[in-house]
């Protein structure tokens, strides 16, 4: 089958890939500061700034990348050397975010400064994310894809389950550390990457073509693979209503007197969630179609959502989340395993972004929409609208053929 994953790469059990663990470890540190600054933007607007719009705003800002930048992003990182690209990118992150921990430690909070940098941070980590996903096949075996991909999975759980708290510690120490410490982690993340060998794309010629020829060729594909153009817009809604609910938490605690240290608490429980379902991935694989999956997760959030708006009780939300970030992962380790299988090597980041795009681009609309209904219905009652447009996905992919039906192509356990 075309694009199917090459299999030249020695089967090095992934424990000893000294190139697998060099990006693993140093994409997991980046990711673990984007997840610090991520809790921090509306702790510092809540909390300092007093206004939940601002923080949606900032928000908005940090996630229109994924909505403006995706395009454009997957054909550039098919054109260009992706180790030297995620360098780059590490590199732009660390400037634009030592520069708010700059502001503030001299007592300043400027709105505009914080939209610019939450945009660049996330137009640099789009870059990064998709030369990722696209390198990963180049530095282990067909057969280990589907636990490599699972360990990324954890590894975004585990920074998420360590970034919240992290951020959350660091702004009731001081609120400029979380900048400058994520600053930090980039540095070191950018050092990680000068320590692979293996090239982390196949040779390839030079272009000629229009850059928007070669992003049409990305759509062109994608939207030719039936299941992965369903699930992909499928998906892209649960994460608006995913987005959404997290800024509608944010609210519930601060509307019950809580403090940023409840957010630690429900960050950590939902990441213990969110890895343990990434684990868990490589084993459904072997046992489970995708669709399958798919509509069992999203039945569980439609069951799980209207229970946030019922309590602001710190550890049951978390408990909530935990259950919801479980299932969350197997859906990103089954449709990222198919999707990586399936796509050429030369056209890993087009498909990639174009992916992201639709299932991920729409989540700038996310703290928007909260911010609407917040303001209008207050923090239980966004929930509870969050809910019902849940429940309505659910039987949307209940009655897609290709949802149903769809088949990964099976490999052996590598045991590595």
């Amino acid at each position: 089958m075309t694009g199917i994953v090459d299999a030249e790469k020695p089967a090095v059990p992934l424990r000893r890939n000294r190139d697998f663990w060099f990006l693993w470890t140093g994409v997991g540190i980046a990711t673990w500061g984007n997840a610090v600054t991520t809790s921090a933007y509306p702790l510092l607007m809540i909390w300092v700034g007093g206004s939940p719009s601002a923080a949606g705003l900032v928000g908005f800002a940090a996630l229109l990348p994924l909505l403006l930048v995706q395009l454009p992003a997957g054909a550039f990182v098919d054109r260009w050397d992706r180790r030297r690209t995620m360098i780059t990118c590490n590199a732009v992150c660390a400037l634009s975010l030592a520069s708010v921990g700059a502001a503030l430690l001299l007592g300043r909070l400027w709105l505009p400064q914080l939209l610019i940098v939450a945009f660049i941070e996330g137009s640099a980590f789009v870059f990064y994310r998709l030369s990722e996903r696209a390198a990963v096949r180049n530095v282990v075996s067909s057969a280990q894809l589907p636990s490599a991909l699972a360990q990324n999975q954890a590894r975004g759980r585990a920074a998420g389950l360590a970034g919240q708290p992290t951020g959350s510690s660091l702004f009731v120490l001081v609120n400029w550390a979380p900048f400058l410490f994520t600053a930090a982690l980039h540095i070191v993340a950018l050092v990680n990457l000068l320590f692979i060998r293996s090239k982390l794309q196949k040779e390839r010629q030079a272009r000629r073509t229009a850059l928007r020829t070669e992003v049409a060729e990305g759509i062109g594909w994608l939207f030719r693979q039936r299941f992965l153009r369903a699930a992909v817009f499928l998906v892209s809604v649960t994460n608006v209503l995913f987005n959404a609910l997290r800024l509608a938490i944010v609210v519930i605690i601060n509307e019950n007197g809580g403090s940023p240290t409840f957010m630690g608490i429900i960050g950590f429980l939902g990441g213990v969630g969110g890895i343990s379902g990434a684990m868990l991935g490589p084993l459904l694989i072997r046992r489970l179609h995708p669709g399958t999956v798919i509509i069992g997760v999203f039945a569980v959030w439609t069951l799980a959502m209207p229970w946030v708006a019922m309590t602001s009780q710190p550890v049951v939300l978390g408990a909530l989340m935990s259950v919801m970030l479980f299932v969350g992962a197997l859906i990103n380790v089954v449709a990222g395993v198919y999707q990586v299988q399936v796509t050429p090597d030369e056209l890993q980041g087009r498909v990639g972004s174009v992916a992201s795009l639709i299932s991920s681009g729409a989540n700038s609309l996310g703290p928007l929409v909260a911010g609407v209904l917040l303001a209008s219905s207050g923090g239980p009652g966004t929930v509870l609208w969050l809910s019902a447009v849940m429940a309505a996905v659910t039987v949307a992919a209940l009655l897609s053929r290709p949802i149903r039906e769809a088949r990964l192509r099976k490999t052996p356990d590598p045991g590595g």
